[in-house]
């Protein structure tokens, strides 16, 4: 029987669709996302309301699509709302992202029995770091390792502390034979990936940069970049035993949220904008051609004008090389949902739309800095005529050739700036 899979949200979600995916080998499956599905396998997000709208249209349709196939839902949407999750019968194998390992067991009991399966364990305080280790990914070049689970933020609007649990952490031997066993299979760069990155280590003997420390001591591969980090958690120290490793990737996607203090504090954000420029200065000081990126909240609970405007001027003082915007969105069972003064939509859409023009601005300007310069380029994939990569600070390259140069490193000279991407030049 063959298996296919649809993964909504983060990386996190993504690394652990192929833990589910092995397990599925392992029991016997198939896994082949270009034939059709006997099985199929939504892994949901929950990050907004607006993530479970589109988990419940995506089970209906594949129900409605796929009369007999056995439909399973997982993920963090089950997890969050168990109850709310077991509703969707037109699954027939809900379950949370617990023990996501035993999917195939599970559904092999479904197809014995033929009896609809739930299957829900909560998370609880003390809990130890469980994923699978992988032995290979998706993509070609690149892999994601997932080697933190859950978060103690609890910022306001969010419900992922609730649906991932508290803050575990990876070994460190783990980490180190999954890069080998990746690097094997012919990946060159490793992206660590958390629900809340940069607390790996909490607890625990180590942090953050032992781990990029231990990736980066596999021969085979030639970069190590990290996901997305809190700001607050990043330390002088932390930055300086970043820098002496040669293979770590100088892009920090520091998560924002706002510009404006007051609207960080409703948050129950860590920071405020002066700690966090002061911040993002080190590290362009401390990294040459270091690129910062982030994700900004428009239209938050008690969003004034003026506070939107604070936040425009903040995104553009510190010149992001990319952010991704996104309207606020209410979230029952978060302090925010309760919050007054919610903003309409039609305001929270025009603000996104103001936020992303300063934010363009901001790409286009940091793109145009790098031409004429000679960067290394991992490329992964053909686009037409080109051959299509990124750089370490994480700027995608385009060069125009008739070669093959998949899984290779070649320095460009970069020549011309388009929307949202660089030309260059093999030198």
């Amino acid at each position: 029987m063959n298996v296919i899979f649809h993964t909504l949200g983060c990386k996190v979600n993504q690394y652990e669709t192929q833990v589910m995916r092995e397990a599925f080998l392992k029991g016997g499956f198939s896994c082949n996302n270009d034939k059709n599905g006997d099985i199929i396998v939504i892994n949901s997000c929950s990050v907004t309301s607006e993530s479970d709208r589109k988990t419940r249209q995506l089970v209906r349709k594949c129900r409605k699509e796929n009369e007999n196939a056995i439909i399973v839902l997982t993920g963090c949407m089950v997890q969050a709302f168990p109850d709310a999750s077991s509703k969707l019968t037109e699954a027939d194998i809900v379950m949370g992202n617990k023990d996501i390992s035993n999917i195939a067991e599970l559904t092999k009991e479904f197809i014995s029995t033929k009896q609809r399966i739930y299957s829900y364990q909560k998370h609880e305080t003390g809990d130890r770091y469980i994923t699978p280790n992988i032995t290979d990914f998706c993509e070609r070049t690149r892999a994601y390792m997932k080697i933190e689970d859950g978060c103690d933020r609890f910022c306001s609007y969010c419900i992922i502390p609730y649906s991932r649990g508290r803050v575990r952490s990876r070994s460190l031997e783990s980490i180190k034979k999954e890069a080998c066993e990746l690097a094997n299979k012919g990946f060159c760069e490793i992206v660590l990936v958390g629900i809340n990155l940069s607390a790996y280590g909490k607890g625990e003997e180590f942090n953050i940069c032992d781990a990029v420390e231990v990736v980066c001591k596999c021969e085979k591969i030639k970069r190590v970049r990290l996901g997305s980090l809190e700001p607050d958690h990043i330390t002088d120290r932390m930055l300086s035993r970043l820098k002496a490793q040669d293979k770590f990737c100088p892009q920090f996607h520091l998560s924002l949220q706002s510009g404006c203090d007051n609207t960080l504090k409703r948050m129950n954000r860590k920071y405020d904008t002066a700690f966090y420029k002061e911040l993002t200065d080190k590290i362009y000081n401390t990294f040459e051609d270091a690129s910062i990126t982030t994700d900004v909240m428009v239209g938050f609970a008690g969003e004034t004008d003026e506070e939107f405007n604070m936040s425009k001027e903040f995104v553009k003082s510190v010149g992001f090389a990319r952010t991704h915007i996104f309207p606020y969105s209410r979230r029952g069972g978060t302090v925010a949902d309760k919050l007054g003064y919610q903003i309409e939509n039609s305001v929270k859409a025009k603000r996104a739309k103001e936020m992303a023009s300063v934010a363009k601005l901001c790409e286009t300007e940091f793109l145009k800095k790098h031409i004429g310069k000679s960067m290394p380029v991992l490329f992964e994939s053909p686009e037409g005529e080109y051959q299509v990569g990124y750089t370490k600070n994480y700027i995608r390259i385009k060069v125009k050739t008739d070669k093959s140069l998949i899984g290779s490193i070649k320095e460009v000279e970069i020549t011309e700036v388009f929307d949202g991407f660089c030309v260059g030049l093999i030198k």
